[in-house]
């Protein structure tokens, strides 16, 4: 079945790679710009945006190549689930954080997501945790409490330490989905879907926003519009397509695993670009949340058969090569 998929897949395995590292930079180097772009406009409408945007592009994507369909019933549980939990809590969340917490630790905690999938399936879905699990999810567990070690976190500064509570709740929100993702029967692939889980994700963020925010102190300029014009078309549309062409071409170990780098990149671009300070705390909570995602990601992806059919299928019908759950996910780095 892999040979299969493989051969049958749309890009050569040479531009998969290529794709795979333009997706690990442009998702990383997004942290800083999302950081710029709540400063430029307020966080939930961002978010919106952004939403909008990432599927007008998608569908206009889907419709050049005959794809573009509406969601076939079953699939309508996975679009609200997804569309309201992962995208439009996750993106909304992450947006309001930004506006206190350095790009670089929000990258790292919405990373976290994987952690707080292990614990969720063993109480919700009956998963048995492998000893290799157990240790990926004690050491990103220590890389949380490396974080917020009162050495290196202020607990005394109320919005920040709201901020990051935040950001925890968002990569919460993402793994509940992500659950549902993992045993949802798909009827269309996740490719064809995705415009409309964004779709989904426009109205709670529109409403939100009009009845918290101040759309006058949105900042009309060169900057918001390329600011816009990065996280809907490129960040969102072209990267989750990139994804699906990925997962299809590449081994899903090989996909998951360099998805990590991703927020290696976003630490190294707010470094680079917004000054944001490289602190030990930082890096070493960086290092063991990475390294217990990757054990995690590891223990999964030796479960066999049984644990990848419940995975969705990356542009493929059901029964193909299972992808790793991050392509479902793939609007949101």
């Amino acid at each position: 079945m892999p040979n299969q998929a493989r051969a049958s897949a749309a890009i050569s395995p040479t531009v998969a790679r290529l794709l795979l590292v333009g997706v690990v930079i442009l998702w990383g180097a997004n942290w800083p710009v999302m950081k710029l772009g709540v400063g430029a406009m307020p966080p939930v409408w961002f978010g919106a945006a952004r939403m909008v945007l990432g599927a007008l592009s998608l569908f206009a994507f889907l419709a050049v190549l005959g794809r573009l369909q509406l969601p076939q019933r079953r699939d309508l549980a996975v679009v609200l689930s997804v569309g309201l939990l992962q995208m439009a809590a996750f993106l909304g969340l992450v947006n309001i954080a930004l506006q206190q917490v350095e790009a670089s630790r929000s990258a790292i905690l919405a990373y976290t997501t994987p952690l707080w999938v292990t614990p969720a399936a063993v109480l919700l879905l009956g998963e048995r945790l492998s000893p290799l699990k157990t240790l990926g999810l004690a050491l990103g567990l220590g890389g949380v409490a490396a974080l917020f070690n009162p050495f290196g976190f202020d607990w005394s500064d109320r919005p920040v330490l709201i901020g990051n509570g935040l950001l925890l709740l968002a990569a919460f929100s993402w793994s509940i989905a992500i659950l549902h993702v993992r045993r949802h029967r798909w009827g269309s692939s996740p490719l064809q879907l995705a415009p409309w889980q964004m779709l989904v994700a426009v109205p709670p963020l529109a409403l939100v926003s009009w009845l918290t925010e101040d759309w006058s102190q949105i900042q009309w300029n060169g900057g918001t519009l390329a600011i816009l014009a990065y996280n809907g078309p490129l960040a969102t549309a072209f990267c989750f397509w990139a994804v699906v062409s990925v997962t299809r071409a590449l081994p899903a170990v090989t996909t998951s695993l360099s998805l990590l780098a991703v927020p290696v990149t976003g630490v190294a671009a707010s470094a680079l670009f917004l000054g944001e300070p490289l602190t030990t705390t930082l890096v070493a909570g960086l290092v063991l949340i990475l390294g217990g995602t990757v054990l995690v990601n590891l223990s999964d992806l030796r479960k066999g058969p049984a644990t990848a059919a419940a995975r969705p299928s990356s542009g493929e019908r059901p029964g193909s090569r299972p992808a790793p759950s991050n392509d479902q996910s793939a609007e949101n780095r």
